[in-house]
């Protein structure tokens, strides 16, 4: 009778798998509650990195003429706010964040390489206040 013990350990596995497959089953699943979106995005936090982020999508989706502009007609202008969404975007927002708004990372490479050539080539202007206003009704 040899078959019988192979025939008790195969029936004991089985058993025993189906106990635990049950067991675990059973197993009450702790309910998790979501986020909301924004918090989830961190928009409704003032002043967050990822703000930034959202304002530069804005900005960047209310110049979309100026870059299609850029790729299909060679133009190489793009407007200071433009350029500026780009950098911020490319610098402190999420990787590949622009590649998500339909950009290809090569373009996304030509559009960070010309904005930051274009800040450094043609730093903001800053107005120093005039400390000594001249009065003019003397």
């Amino acid at each position: 009778m040899p078959p019988m013990p192979k025939l008790f350990i195969f029936l004991l596995v089985i058993v025993s798998s189906h106990l635990a497959i049950t067991a675990e089953a059973g197993r009450a699943i702790p309910e998790h509650k979501p986020a909301s979106l924004a918090a989830r995005l961190k928009v409704a936090e003032n002043g967050s990195e990822s703000s930034n982020c959202w304002e530069s999508m804005f900005q960047l989706q209310a110049c979309t003429g100026e870059v299609i502009m850029f790729f299909l007609n060679g133009e190489t202008y793009l407007g200071p706010s433009c350029c500026q969404a780009i950098r911020t975007i490319e610098h402190e927002c999420w990787p590949n964040l622009l590649a998500s708004l339909g950009y290809t990372t090569e373009e996304g490479d030509i559009l960070e390489g010309y904005c930051d050539a274009a800040a450094t080539l043609h730093p903001p202007l800053v107005v120093a206040p005039n400390k000594h206003v001249p009065d003019i009704g003397r």
